[in-house]
Order: C-alpha cells, then sequence, then structure tokens
C-alpha cells in the first residue's frame, strides 16, 4: 500500500476523504429519519458517500440514496418520510413529558391500527383465515405500498449500474443463514429492499429466486462487517446507530421495554463494532513489527505468509449514536408520526454537525493511516 501522506485525497471542508467513504445504516422501524438527518447533514457537509449498506429501515434510506442521482436523492428521501408520517401530522403544540410520552404512544397505536401509508397497511383478515403457507397467513401486515413507493421513488438502472454501490442484508428462513445482495455481484430490485425489511411476525417474508427471507436484524442489525470482510482501499465509513448502549435505569414498564430493545440491538452492533476493530488495530500491530525486522528476514516465507494474513486497509469508523428523549419509550421505532419524524431528521444533522465541529480528529487518523473508531456527539 501506498503511503498515506502520499496519495492524492478528495476533500470535504475539514475533513480529507480516503478512498472509499461508507455508510452503514441499521434496522430502526421510525428511527429510519435519524438517517435521514444524517444523509441530509452529510450532504451539507460536502461528503461524498461511495458505498451505502443497510438493514431493514436501513435498505430503504440506503436505495432512496442509491438509486437517485445526488440532486434528487435529499427529495426521494424526504418524501418518502413525509409521506409515511402523513397520517400523524406535526401539530407541535408544546407539552411537558409525560403529555408527550402519552402521544407518542398513542401514536404508535394508530400505526397499529392503520398501518403506515406507502409502506404497510393491515389485512382485511386475520392469518389464521388465510391459506397455510401463504405471506397472508404469515404476517398481520401487507407490504405492497412499500414496492409501490420503491419502484415510484428508485431509479433501479441507476442503482445497479450507478456510482454508489449498494448492499443489503437478509435471513434465509429455511437454512436460517444470512445473505448480503450486492449491486458489485447482481442485480437488486424492490425484492431484495423489501427482504431485508421483513420484520416478522408484522411483515411478510419475500421471496427472491426461490427462496424465502426475513429481516436481516434477525440475525445481525448492522451491515459493518460486510463492509469490512469486501473492503478494497482505505475507508472512511459513517455508521448510524439507531440504539444506544449505555442508559440511565428503567423506572416504568415502558422504560424497561424501551431498555431491552436498546440492549438487545446495540450488543450485538457494539460486539461487531468492537471485535472488528480490535482484530484490526492488533493486526496493525503486527505489520509495524514486521516492518522492524532486518533486511534478511524481509523475503522468508513465514514472514511473507503472516503479513499477507495481517495487511488489510486502514479504517476510520465514525458512530453517529441516537439517543433518545425522555418521553420516548418501547414504541420509538414503530412510531411514524411527523412530529417525531422532524426531531428524529433533525438529530441527525445535528450529530453530524457535532462530529463535523471534531473532524481534526478523524483527519489526523486518516492521515496517519491508522484503524481508529470515534463517537464525536455529544452525550
Amino acid at each position: 500500500m501506498a503511503d498515506a501522506e502520499s496519495r492524492p485525497r478528495r476533500q470535504a471542508p475539514g475533513l480529507p476523504l480516503p478512498d472509499t467513504v461508507a455508510l452503514v445504516l441499521q434496522g430502526g422501524g421510525a428511527l429510519g429519519a435519524y438517517q435521514a438527518g444524517v444523509i441530509d447533514e452529510l450532504h451539507t457537509a460536502g461528503i461524498e458517500v461511495d458505498w451505502v449498506a443497510g438493514i431493514s429501515i436501513g435498505a430503504v434510506n440506503a436505495a432512496l440514496f442509491a438509486g437517485n442521482p445526488p440532486e434528487k436523492r435529499l427529495a426521494a428521501i424526504r418524501t418518502f418520510w413525509e409521506d409515511a408520517t402523513a397520517a400523524l401530522p406535526d401539530f407541535s403544540l408544546p407539552m411537558h413529558d409525560a403529555a408527550r410520552e402519552l402521544s407518542h404512544e398513542w401514536a404508535a397505536g394508530m400505526v397499529m391500527l392503520g398501518g403506515v401509508p406507502g409502506f404497510f397497511r393491515p389485512r382485511l383478515l386475520p392469518p389464521a383465515f388465510a391459506a397455510p403457507g401463504t405471506p397472508e397467513a404469515l404476517s398481520f401486515y401487507d407490504t405492497s405500498p412499500l414496492r409501490e413507493t420503491l419502484d415510484r421513488l428508485v431509479d433501479w438502472d441507476l442503482l445497479n449500474n450507478g456510482p454508489v454501490r449498494l448492499s443489503v442484508g437478509a435471513v434465509d428462513i429455511q437454512s436460517g443463514n444470512f445473505r448480503y445482495f450486492d449491486t458489485q455481484d447482481e442485480k437488486l430490485d424492490a425484492r431484495h429492499i423489501m427482504a431485508s425489511g421483513a420484520l416478522p411476525p408484522g411483515l411478510p417474508p419475500i421471496e427472491i429466486d426461490g427462496c424465502w427471507y426475513w429481516d436481516g436484524g434477525l440475525v445481525s442489525n448492522t451491515p459493518l462487517t460486510h463492509i469490512l470482510d469486501r473492503q478494497y482501499a482505505e475507508t472512511l465509513i459513517f455508521q448510524i446507530d439507531l440504539f444506544p448502549a449505555a442508559d440511565e435505569l428503567p423506572r416504568t414498564m415502558t422504560d424497561v421495554v424501551a431498555r431491552e430493545k436498546e440492549i438487545r440491538f446495540s450488543s450485538r452492533t457494539r460486539t461487531v463494532s468492537d471485535e472488528r476493530m480490535r482484530l484490526r488495530q492488533e493486526r496493525q500491530m503486527v505489520c509495524r513489527l514486521l516492518d522492524k525486522l532486518p533486511p534478511e528476514l524481509m523475503d522468508d516465507p513465514d514472514v511473507q505468509a503472516v503479513r499477507a494474513r495481517v495487511s488489510e486497509y486502514p479504517v476510520s469508523l465514525v458512530q453517529l449514536i441516537y439517543r433518545a428523549n425522555a418521553w420516548e419509550g418501547g414504541a420509538r421505532d414503530f412510531e411514524f408520526s411527523a412530529r417525531s419524524m422532524h426531531e428524529h431528521w433533525q438529530a441527525g444533522r445535528t450529530a453530524v454537525a457535532e462530529t463535523m465541529a471534531n473532524a481534526q480528529i478523524v483527519a489526523r487518523n486518516i492521515l496517519d493511516g491508522n484503524t481508529a473508531a470515534f463517537d464525536l456527539t455529544q452525550r
């Protein structure tokens, strides 16, 4: 690999960009509006993304990103979120936390009863009345509105042949194996995006080439591993975490539901991120040690074999973590109100702005060619 200082780099204001910039979008339902805010502010900061990987709602945002040219991208993402929250408009009335929590739970209840416009709708008959084995028997909601929305807002030819690489993850129901669909390997369409977000028992499984798939979040809620496994150059990764690992002790049953969900999803993300970054840093140490060997050992077959095993491209992992408001309980991931959407969107923008205010820390790591993870947002 060439020396990090010698390679020409793209530039964003205050931040040198390596060869590849990737965006990692996990699942989290209505919290996906936070991802939209991150995308919005990254655009404002002049950061061009080359590769976007998503699971569940992250796959939807990823498809809208990769399937639109830069000048139409934000409009498509905003249209999706405004349509999805249109049934619960934003009146922005002042409320204290208790009243806001009641409003929040009421809005989530309305979603359970009526679905989400352009996303999913309740089935007319309960699953028990449907023929066994059919999607109608295996889910409470119909996701055909999502297929129509994706076909309307995504340019599939651009998505498959354009400059932004797309990867989405889903789980094969019969084998239980995780699978990534990647535009570098195959053509993707609405089925692949819907499969990544087919969370049972609410949403139906999706059939692709004779196999049936459920939401990728059942196995792993972050597609970080796919990017690291397929990495082909020095990479800056923005990983958007929708569930924080650390939070306060629960005080009510609503808090218990919320905290259980945070731990369940964040633990997988944290375990994957921490383990992969630790292994990479250890391998980087081995590479530095090999460089100190005397010249007569450099061509030794064992030394070359070890170097081949431990040589990897540097990674700068920037974590952008959504931290819930006091009134958000266990229903935050399916509360699709316009007010919450606007607040989540703004929170995403704020997280990027706070990170860019400390961008010199990430910039130094990129220029030094090191591997490290960063959380530069205010807690």
